[in-house]
Parts: structure tokens; C-alpha cells; sequence
């Protein structure tokens, strides 16, 4: 894949390099959408807090990436297509005039950051209302340097066994962005325990105007996502950019169907998911399936996705904001069924089940995603299991109760007071001098 394309001297072209700046400012833009859409999908007391679970890895993974991450991600392979080495640490020999394919290397390295970025922060989705802000502040950087950052090496890394040994092929990111976001946020799930009122109390969305932002925001930066994953403006990307479109309509269109023939009504919230899901199954296949091929891709991942965000009242895992279900079940779809819609136009070579490549490459994506998806999992659960027992991960009780937004943050999001029988009123809104009539 593109993605794999080893550090060495060349050409920078224009064109080229204007479109991954674009992309890389959209993919960027993802994460302020991520906050909004888990914002508005968790209660009032706990708003500020989901936010800056965001906003604050974005800080975080930039300063891992830049000291190490990005050297033992993309650098030369030292450990049998395991991890790259640390002679770019600190971007150490990395100046304006070095050259990744016809990019400039610091602009393919700031790329490959804003992924980073987005993937540690949906992990917060799975674990919103009950974690300790500071035990995050440690989480975050820990899991980069020993979650995202071996499984991008072994996925787009020179040398990186999962391309270049196994075969298994993914564009844009369903194996390092997905599927270990996904089986993270599982492992975390378990270290935590559920919410407080779990199964018991309705924990609804608090504002879905603000999730349709955010989505809309989400769907606007994919194309970055996926599009820039073919590190030029040309036809491969175009193609990407369209298969995204594709799937996530038939994403919403499904998860819609299902909700209707089960539920009886569509949901907005059901349309921001049913996006979301189409557009993480495309991720990995944008740049190998037909546009009918995305299509399908999208649609199984809205219809799957529907059903799989229940599965935590079934089998008792709390995963507040369904990252389990969209994420890893969406990652795991789009990443099998390269196995069956691949076409040899837009990968080079490797087919599909329904375009005459038989059971191999399917083979190949299975073991890709059993590999990574165990790998995440574990690692996660040890990393969580470490800090619960030396710094504390979860909040106490007083403060889930409360709201980690007034009693972490000392803020609320809605600073509203009562007047007269429960209306609803801004202190700022009232005469000067008078006061706010509050209930016990």
C-alpha cells in the first residue's frame, strides 16, 4: 500500500503536497468533531469532562509522536517486521528538504499524527463518566507508545509484517485506528466495571443537535482520512474520497432500517451512528473495493452495528458510547470483506472472494484482525489493570454521582439556575440584583 512507501530522497510534487496538507488539517479537525459527538451523547454532568478527554490527547499524543512515536512507527524496521527503530526520535535528521514519496517526510509525519490523535481519543467513548482525568493524562500516552504505535508498524511501516509478510491489506487504517480503538476501549470496559446505574437508569443522550455536529464533522474529516491515505491528488484518491461518500449513506440507510423495523421510528441518533459505522468499515477497503464494493461494505456495517451496540446489556460490559460496536465491530466488517470485494484495479494485484481470489486473501484479513484485535486487548487490559492498582483509574463514587465536570473541572457546561415553578433560567438573564431561586 501506499501508506508502506519507504523514507528516501526524491521530488516533492505540488499537487501532492497541497492535498495531504488539506487532509491532514481535516483529519485533525476529526478529533474537536469526536468531542462533540460523544459530548452531546453522554448526560449534562459530564460534558466538559468528555471534551477534554479529546482535546487533551490531542497535547498528549503529539508530544509521544514527535519524541518517539513517529521514529518507531515509520523508521526502519529492526525487530522482524515488529517495530521500526528510534533514529528519527525526537524527528532527529528529518528537516524541510526530506522527501517521503513526493511529500514532504514532516508533512507525511504530521499526517500519521492526526491518527494517533483520533484513535486514542475514541477509546474515551468507551469508558465516558467514570474515569479519573489524571489516570487518563497517563493512559493516553502509555497506550500510544505500546498499543497504536507497533500495530501502525506493522500495518504502514517499512518492513511491517502485516503488509509486507502476511498480505493483509488496509488503507486507511481499520487495523491501527478501529479495530485497536474498539478492543481497547473492551479491555478498559472490564478493568472499570460499569457505570454507576447501569442497566438500571436511562442514561440518554443530553443533546443531539450537538451529535449531528459532530458527526457531520466526523463525515467531513474522513475524507481526509481516507482520501489523503493515498499520499497524492490523484485518481486512487478520488476513488477513496467516493467509496467514503458511498458507505457512509448506505451506513445511515441501514442502521435507519433497522431501527425503524425494530423500533418502529428513526432516530437521529441512529442516522449520526449509522454514518459513523459506515464510515469506519470503508476505512480499511476505500482503496481496494469498487464503489459497489463500498456500498456493501457500508450498508453490512450500518445493519451489524445496529445490533451489535446491545450486545453490552447481554453479555454486562459497559461501554458507554458503543466504540465496542461501531468501532471494533465496523473495524472487523471492513476489514473481512476486503477479503471478498477486493478488485485487482484498485489494489494492484490481490483479489477478492467474488472476483475470482478464492479464500486467501480473507484468510489473510482474518489473521490480520484476530492478530491486532488480541493484541490491542491484551496490552490494554494490562496497561489499565496497572494504573487501577497505582494510581486509581476510576472516579469515586461521589464524584460519578455529582459529575466529573464540577467536581474535576470545577465547571459546568449549562449554567443554568431555577425561577419560579422549575423554568429553567441563566443567572445572566435576570434583572440586576436579583437572585436565583434554587431547589434543594
Amino acid at each position: 500500500m501506499t501508506l508502506a512507501a519507504p523514507l528516501a530522497a526524491g521530488r516533492v510534487d505540488t499537487g501532492d503536497t497541497a492535498w495531504l496538507l488539506a487532509a491532514t488539517a481535516l483529519v485533525l479537525l476529526m478529533t474537536p468533531g469526536l468531542a462533540l459527538f460523544y459530548g452531546g451523547m453522554v448526560r449534562t454532568k459530564s460534558v466538559l469532562n468528555m471534551l477534554m478527554m479529546s482535546f487533551v490527547s490531542i497535547a498528549l499524543v503529539t508530544v509521544v509522536w514527535l519524541t518517539a512515536g513517529y521514529s518507531l512507527a515509520f523508521g526502519d524496521d529492526i525487530g522482524g517486521g515488529l517495530l521500526g527503530g528510534l533514529k528519527h526520535a525526537g524527528m532527529a535528521g528529518l528537516g524541510p528538504d526530506s522527501v517521503h514519496g513526493t511529500v514532504p517526510t514532516l508533512l507525511f509525519a504530521t499526517f500519521q499524527l492526526t491518527f494517533a490523535i483520533v484513535t486514542a481519543a475514541l477509546i474515551s467513548g468507551a469508558v465516558a463518566d467514570r474515569v479519573k482525568f489524571g489516570a487518563w493524562l497517563v493512559f493516553v500516552p502509555v497506550w500510544t507508545l505500546l498499543v497504536y504505535v507497533p500495530v501502525a508498524h506493522w500495518v504502514w511501516g517499512p518492513g511491517g509484517w502485516i503488509l509486507e509478510h502476511l498480505g493483509a491489506l488496509d488503507f486507511a487504517g481499520g487495523l491501527p485506528v478501529e479495530i485497536t480503538s474498539g478492543a481497547s476501549g473492551l479491555a478498559l470496559c472490564l478493568v472499570l466495571g460499569p457505570r454507576l446505574g447501569f442497566k438500571k437508569d436511562a442514561m440518554r443522550p443530553h443533546n443531539l443537535p450537538m451529535v449531528m455536529l459532530g458527526a457531520g464533522l466526523l463525515w467531513f474529516g474522513w475524507f481526509g482520512f481516507n482520501a489523503g491515505s493515498a499520499l497524492g491528488a490523484n485518481g486512487l484518491a478520488a476513488a477513496a474520497f467516493l467509496n467514503t461518500l458511498a458507505a457512509g449513506c448506505t451506513g445511515l440507510l441501514g442502521w435507519l432500517f433497522v431501527e425503524q423495523k425494530r423500533d418502529g421510528h428513526p432516530t437521529t441518533l441512529g442516522a449520526a451512528s449509522g454514518a459513523v459505522a459506515g464510515l469506519v468499515a470503508v476505512t480499511p477497503s476505500c482503496g481496494s473495493v469498487s464503489l459497489l464494493g463500498a456500498l456493501v461494505v457500508g450498508l453490512a456495517a450500518g445493519l451489524i452495528c445496529s445490533y451489535a451496540v446491545s450486545w453490552k446489556f447481554r453479555l454486562n460490559y459497559d461501554d458507554s458510547l458503543d466504540v465496542v460496536g461501531v468501532h471494533l465491530v465496523g473495524g472487523v466488517v471492513g476489514t473481512l470483506l476486503i477479503g471478498v470485494f477486493a478488485v485487482d484495479t484498485m489494489t494492484g494485484g490481490p483479489k477478492g472472494l467474488l472476483y475470482g481470489g478464492g479464500l486467501t486473501q480473507l484468510g489473510k484479513q482474518l489473521a490480520a484482525v484476530l492478530a491486532v484485535g488480541a493484541y490491542a486487548f491484551l496490552v490494554t487490559y494490562g496497561i489499565g489493570k496497572l494504573i487501577d492498582r497505582s494510581l486509581g483509574f476510576r472516579a469515586s463514587e461521589e464524584q460519578e454521582h455529582t459529575g466529573l465536570d464540577l467536581t474535576v473541572h470545577a465547571e459546568t457546561a449549562y449554567d443554568h439556575g431555577v425561577l419560579g415553578h422549575g423554568a429553567p433560567v441563566s443567572a445572566s438573564a435576570l434583572p440586576s440584583g436579583q437572585k436565583v431561586k434554587t431547589q434543594a
